[in-house]
């Protein structure tokens, strides 16, 4: 199976993108199943109900989120009455929505999707690892589920790794999200889970990580709160990593990172 993550959609500009070359992307790499962190696709904060269609209808089949997930408090409905939409898992029981989710692609395929939020130099949440073992119980990779992604939405590299080698062997791929940089670090762990801890950003890099520069380079030098930071709006490059599974055990044969458009050097996997 070839799965494809995408990072964080920032703004118009990432959503836009994502939503005219994902058709294409599905088919030239011979996709099964793609997920998309969403979080920023409404002006940076949030995800509303029209975005989240126009990227199911583009061809995304799982959208995770994070500290932003309910920013967009007149949308708060799509998160209970739509189970393609996750939030973090260790989020507190009583908020909207769920933090998993397992789905069948086209071909018969079962795809667990499970969400977390880290907790270092994050808001407050629960503890990653529970949460996680919770959305485990009753599926092995290989047996109930042909593939099992978690996107890890956290700000250090450090637990995002962590999580990482912790669930090595037992999941296919292991992403993280949320600082909007693709890190070169996409890898195969020796049990064979996918790694990269971070998938970088779908949106505009003539920015600070997807924010207009003038406005945030502004703030840093006057350290005055300044006008709202508003997503910039040039040619987006669409960051993501494709993963290759075994087909009897679900782990990663291969990983690569994905790079298209915009300012950053194209990569696209064969």
């Amino acid at each position: 199976m070839r799965l494809l993550y995408l990072g964080d959609i920032m703004g118009r500009s990432g959503r836009s993108a994502v939503i005219e070359a994902l058709p294409g992307l599905r088919r030239d790499l011979r996709l099964d199943f793609v997920i998309a962190n969403a979080e920023n696709a409404a002006g940076g904060f949030g995800v509303t109900e029209s975005i989240a269609n126009d990227l199911f209808a583009a061809g995304v089949d799982c959208i995770t989120t994070g500290n932003h997930a309910f920013d967009q408090a007149n949308d708060l409905h799509l998160f209970e009455n739509d189970d393609r939409v996750l939030r973090p898992a260790n989020f507190p029981p009583s908020n909207p929505g769920r933090g998993a989710g397992l789905y069948m692609t086209r071909d018969g395929y079962a795809v667990l999707v499970i969400q977390v939020q880290g907790q270092l130099f994050m808001g407050t949440c629960n503890d990653p690892p529970p949460a996680i073992e919770r959305e485990l119980e009753g599926v092995q990779l290989g047996r109930e589920a042909d593939a099992i992604i978690v996107d890890v939405h956290a700000e250090a590299s450090s637990e995002k790794y962590s999580i990482g080698h912790w669930l090595d062997g037992r999941v296919s791929l292991v992403c993280g999200s949320h600082t909007h940089v693709p890190t070169a670090d996409v890898q195969v762990f020796p049990g064979g889970t996918a790694f990269q801890s971070d998938a970088g950003m779908c949106g505009d890099y003539d920015s600070c990580i997807g924010m207009e520069k003038t406005t945030v380079v502004e703030k840093y030098l006057t350290k005055m709160r300044g006008p709202r930071m508003q997503p910039a709006a040039g040619p987006a490059t669409i960051c993501g990593l494709v993963v290759e599974t075994d087909p009897k055990t679900g782990l990663a044969i291969s990983a690569e990172p994905l790079r298209v458009g915009g300012r950053l050097a194209d990569h696209i996997p064969a």
